[in-house]
């Protein structure tokens, strides 16, 4: 079941490694996303663990891009990364200790956290880091 589907004229950055980083989540939102509407919560679990993973190793990109190229909105980029990482970690902690369910209210903040960021957020990065040779 389809939750969200990357376009390079919605969600395109400009910057190769980052939009093919955001290909990646939307997949495996996605696939959360279908997992939970399957009702297996061994399954939502590890692909709960597999998207947190990433988004953790895909901030981990931009920020290093950043940082290597002076971008100058780098701290308050890096802190909408570190509240998401912040509320994810929360989430998954509980999830794994049978506190919460994932269910769709949760694939729908995340989806819709990256329908305001990339655009908004990211989006800024690629004129600046395209400018740096970064492509």
């Amino acid at each position: 079941m389809t939750l969200i589907t990357w376009t390079k004229e919605q969600f395109g950055t400009s910057v190769s490694v980052t939009d093919s980083e955001h290909q990646t989540l939307f997949n495996m939102l996605n696939d959360l996303h279908s997992s939970v509407a399957g009702g297996n919560r061994a399954v939502v679990g590890k692909n709960l663990d597999t998207l947190i993973d990433f988004v953790v190793k895909h901030f981990k990109t931009e920020e290093d891009l950043m940082q290597a190229n002076a971008y100058p909105d780098f701290t308050a980029h890096k802190a909408e990364h570190d509240k998401l990482v912040n509320t994810c970690a929360d989430v998954q902690k509980k999830f794994h200790a049978g506190e919460i369910e994932i269910t769709a209210d949760t694939t729908a903040f995340v989806k819709d956290w990256l329908v305001s960021h990339i655009p908004a957020i990211d989006m800024r990065y690629g004129p600046y880091l395209n400018g740096k040779g970064v492509s």
